[in-house]
């Protein structure tokens, strides 16, 4: 995930290790931490597969500045355009970047990612039905509350996700009725 976080936020332009961890921290450090024992190995290896082009600063032996060359983009922009996933956010990774798709492609992306919430919703709602009935059987219901609360904490979180998807949706689809 490290190399794809470069790779787009040097879309942005050339940037030094610090300026990269910096923007990495200020723009999606809520759900993406990144440190420099894991940044600089990523850049050398970026560098070595030829996606990135990396220059020492005139001003200093020491500062390199990487450059996004077209192979390192055309790789981000594969990996952005392959469908999302809810493993450690990387829909919130993906999706900070969807500026970079064409319009018809990020809506159809979305679209799919909404389907699988909804799959995933139908599921949990089929477990919270069972677990209700079981827990209805039980002397102490209450000493699986623990249990039952992150349940419904995954249905209302896969519910909130869902809802946030369809207004980003919508807000595709309006933006081109906008500009017609």
């Amino acid at each position: 995930m490290m190399d794809e976080v470069v790779l787009g936020i040097l879309m942005e332009g050339p940037q030094t290790g610090y300026e990269i961890k910096r923007t990495i921290d200020l723009s999606i450090g809520f759900f993406y931490t990144a440190s420099f024992g894991s940044l600089y190995p990523a850049l050398r290896r970026l560098s070595g597969q030829g996606l990135l082009a990396m220059n020492e600063a005139g001003d200093s032996k020491n500062k390199k500045i990487y450059t996004l060359l077209p192979e390192g983009r055309d790789r981000f922009l594969a990996w952005l355009s392959e469908p999302l996933s809810r493993a450690r956010n990387d829909h919130m990774i993906k999706i900070f970047f969807y500026d970079y798709l064409e319009k018809e492609q990020r809506l159809l992306r979305l679209a799919a990612f909404r389907g699988q919430l909804k799959a995933e919703q139908g599921k949990l709602g089929a477990v919270k039905d069972i677990v209700n009935r079981e827990t209805e059987a039980l002397e102490d219901p209450q000493q699986y509350a623990c249990r039952v609360s992150v349940l419904t904490y995954g249905i209302r979180l896969l519910d909130m996700v869902e809802n946030w998807i369809h207004e980003l949706e919508q807000e595709n689809r309006d933006e081109g009725e906008k500009k017609r």
